[in-house]
C-alpha cells in the first residue's frame, strides 16, 4: 500500500519524529500505522476521514491521532490567491510508546500526558486556547536542540491532556469494533491487511505473520470472526468505498481502483454482498455536510 508518511527514521539524537509536509494531496490513500500522529494544518483545505468520521479541514485544525486509526485527508483545488498552489501543508509529529517509558509515565507529573494519549484513541480535534498553545511550540520545534525539543514535546502532550477543548473523531463504537479483540493473532492479521489492501495478497504470506499453516490459519479466522480472511480484505475496501462514495466526487471505476479491486464487475458484486446496494444507488444517499 502507498502511505502518505514515509516510515520514521529518526536521527540518532531523536526520539521522535518532527516534519514539515509540503505537496500536493489528489492521490492521497486511506492508511494508518503503528504511531502516534499530531498534526498541524498551515495551507489547504478539503475533507479528512479519520475511522468513521468525516469532517472539512482547514488551515489551523491540530489533529491529534492515535495507532492504528484508518485515516486520509483529501484536499480541494488550491485557491486562485494561494501563492504556493500545495493542496496540504502540514507539521507534524509522529511518534510511537518508546517516548513514554513506563518509568515516567507512572509518576504523578505525567498523569496529562497519560490522558493525553489516551485521547488520541479516537483521534481529537484540538480547539480553542489549546490549540493555539500547542500550535505555537509546534512551530518551533524544527529548529531547537534536540533535549529543547524533548522537554517541549513532553510539554505538548501536557497541555492536550489538561484541556477539555476538543472533539472525538472516530466513535467509541468505531474504535471498539476495529481494535477490540482478545485473540492476538486476529489483530495481526487485521492490521497487515489494513496495510496491504491495495496489494496482492495471498493465504501463505498471511500464515507466515501468525506462525500457522495456511489452511489452519483460515479455519482459525473464520471461527474467530465469522469470515473468511479474503472476506473480511473485501469488507475493509468496501468500507473504504462507502467513504468515497459518499464523501468524494470520484467516478466509481476510479473508487474501484482506489480501493484495491482489479475490476469493476468484481468491485459491484462485492459492494451488493456487503451494503446490499449498488455503488451507484448507495451514493445517491449522500448529503453535504452542514
Amino acid at each position: 500500500m502507498k502511505e502518505l508518511l514515509e516510515q520514521i527514521k529518526l536521527n540518532p539524537d531523536e526520539s521522535f519524529y518532527i516534519g514539515v509536509f509540503q505537496d500536493h494531496i489528489d492521490q492521497s490513500k486511506w492508511h494508518y500505522h503503528q504511531e502516534f500522529e499530531l498534526s498541524f494544518i498551515t495551507e489547504g483545505s478539503g475533507r479528512r476521514i479519520v475511522g468513521d468520521s468525516v469532517e472539512e479541514f482547514h488551515p489551523g485544525d491540530l489533529i491529534f491521532i492515535g495507532p492504528r486509526i484508518p485515516h486520509v485527508w483529501f484536499s480541494q483545488t488550491p485557491l486562485l490567491n494561494q501563492h504556493s498552489g500545495r493542496t496540504l501543508e502540514s507539521v507534524y509529529l509522529l511518534f510511537n510508546q518508546d517516548i513514554l517509558p513506563t518509568g515516567l509515565t507512572s509518576l504523578p507529573e505525567f498523569s496529562h500526558v497519560n490522558r493525553a494519549m489516551n485521547l488520541s484513541e479516537r483521534g481529537i480535534r484540538i480547539t480553542g486556547d489549546t490549540l493555539n498553545q500547542v500550535s505555537r511550540i509546534m512551530l518551533q520545534l524544527p529548529y531547537l536542540s534536540s533535549l529543547k525539543r524533548l522537554m517541549l514535546f513532553y510539554e505538548i502532550m501536557d497541555i492536550i491532556g489538561k484541556s477539555n477543548s476538543f472533539f472525538y473523531l472516530a466513535s467509541a463504537d468505531y474504535v471498539k469494533s476495529k481494535f477490540e479483540s482478545t485473540n492476538n493473532r486476529v489483530k495481526k492479521i487485521h492490521e497487515f491487511l489494513m496495510k496491504n489492501y491495495l496489494e496482492d495478497t495471498n493465504l501463505e504470506e498471511i500464515a507466515s505473520i501468525v506462525h500457522m499453516a495456511p489452511a489452519s490459519t483460515c479455519r482459525f479466522f473464520k471461527s474467530s470472526t465469522g469470515l473468511t480472511i479474503f472476506e473480511y480484505l473485501n469488507k475493509i475496501k468496501i468500507e473504504y468505498a462507502c467513504k468515497l462514495l459518499l464523501n468524494t466526487d470520484l467516478n466509481i471505476v476510479n473508487i474501484s481502483y482506489d480501493c484495491g479491486f482489479n475490476n469493476l464487475s468484481h468491485f459491484n458484486k462485492q459492494f451488493r454482498k456487503f451494503i446490499g446496494k449498488t455503488p451507484s444507488h448507495f451514493r445517491k444517499l449522500r448529503h453535504p455536510l452542514p
